[in-house]
């Protein structure tokens, strides 16, 4: 457990350091530093190289760029759980699972029911699915003795199973016109990457070499370039032999050296970059509109519907147990947590609403309201709810 005990600290640093961001960002776009806010988040930055020309705005290079590295981490996340973790075995893997499934299905529905008539706004059904993992378990590390280890490893296996449905569902419904060029050219790094892998290629310079590859023709691809680095996390390999013949784990130092770098900067920039609203040029009548109104309610009240009720009926049934140590209650403080949107909830709106201000930044206000309510909650409950198990 001392691996879960260390992501969880670092998650909760991570959580910190996003609450000082994007106090940052609110503070810079309500006051009169807003327009040199907007300035720098349009600095054009490019890089070229012969005939390949990447000219993207810095806002766009911390969500392009940055990012292809969260979802590398979260990439290599994913398959150590799957291949021996807690994600690895039918028994451990249920509960979240049907958890997990249950917290994307009802936010969607619920948003779809405030916003399906309307096909500009439907396309930001995902946007209540998502939980933020860091602000979720930085909650819980508050929290100490209170919360058993055991729901703190069922929160942590959910949002990374959330992070993967994410994923997926970028891949499917968040993916413009395809360049055939761009995909063949992604196809063949792919390819190349794990037959590297199946070769027994232990050297993470060859892996990023192709894998910047990868990047480049994803971007240029039409599909969005952060799956190339849930990509690259599949084929880098979970274990390996150095030329002494000592096993070590290529997947695991590379996930060591990429979290604190995820969790103290690439986070806490991304947040900066994308959580700056002007509330003084927003009012209530505009957050009542039905986008606003469809992601408060999915994330505060669908999340921990669809989290505790899915878990409940699991249960229920037979088909997974309660976490060891904990009761009901505290089970339902944890669903509530899992409201917290956040990231991936702000970087979805940013594929689902591309011009940013299409809804007056109404998704973006609704996101963080619904997130600290669900934060809020979430913790009282927990820390004034009676501990102990319960069956």
């Amino acid at each position: 457990m001392l691996f879960i005990e260390e992501f969880i600290k670092k998650e909760s640093s991570s959580g910190v350091l996003l609450i000082f961001a994007t106090i940052l960002a609110l503070f810079f776009s309500n006051s009169f530093l807003s327009d040199y806010y907007e300035s720098f988040l349009h600095i054009p930055v490019s890089i070229q190289v012969g005939s390949l020309h990447l000219d993207k705005t810095l806002h766009h290079w911390v969500n392009d760029g940055l990012m292809a590295i969260f979802f590398l981490l979260i990439g290599l996340e994913v398959k150590r759980e799957v291949m021996e973790g807690h994600l690895s075995s039918i028994s451990q893997v249920t509960l979240p699972v049907v958890a997990a499934v249950g917290g994307m299905a009802v936010p969607a529905a619920v948003y779809l029911y405030f916003n399906g008539a309307d096909p500009t706004a439907s396309s930001g059904w995902a946007i209540p699915t998502a939980t933020d993992i860091a602000f979720a378990l930085g909650i819980l590390s508050l929290l100490g003795k209170r919360v058993p280890l055991s729901l703190k490893v069922f929160l942590m296996a959910l949002a990374i199973i959330d992070d993967l449905g994410a994923i997926v569902i970028i891949a499917l419904f968040y993916t413009v016109d395809l360049s055939t060029l761009s995909i063949v050219v992604a196809s063949v790094s792919l390819v190349t990457l794990i037959a590297m892998n199946r070769l027994g290629v232990v050297r993470k310079s060859a892996y990023f070499i192709v894998g910047l590859v990868l990047w480049v023709s994803v971007l240029k691809s039409g599909v969005h370039a952060t799956l190339a680095g849930v990509a690259l996390a599949f084929t880098i390999p979970l274990y390996a032999k150095d030329k002494l013949g000592k096993k070590f784990s290529p997947l695991k130092i590379l996930e060591h050296d990429l979290h604190y770098w995820v969790a103290f900067f690439i986070l806490p920039a991304f947040a900066f970059a994308n959580a700056g609203v002007n509330i003084t040029e927003i009012s209530l009548d505009q957050m009542a509109g039905p986008v606003p109104l469809g992601i408060i309610l999915g994330l505060f009240v669908g999340k921990q519907l669809g989290v505790f009720g899915f878990s409940w009926l699991a249960i229920k049934l037979g088909f997974a147990k309660l976490p060891e140590g904990s009761n009901w209650l505290q089970l339902y403080g944890v669903a509530v947590l899992t409201g917290i949107g956040f990231t991936m909830s702000l970087f979805i709106t940013s594929l689902a609403f591309p011009s940013g201000d299409l809804f007056q930044y109404t998704d973006k206000l609704a996101i963080l309201l619904a997130s600290f309510a669900a934060g809020i909650l979430g913790y009282l409950i927990l820390r004034f709810g009676k501990s102990g198990e319960r069956g």
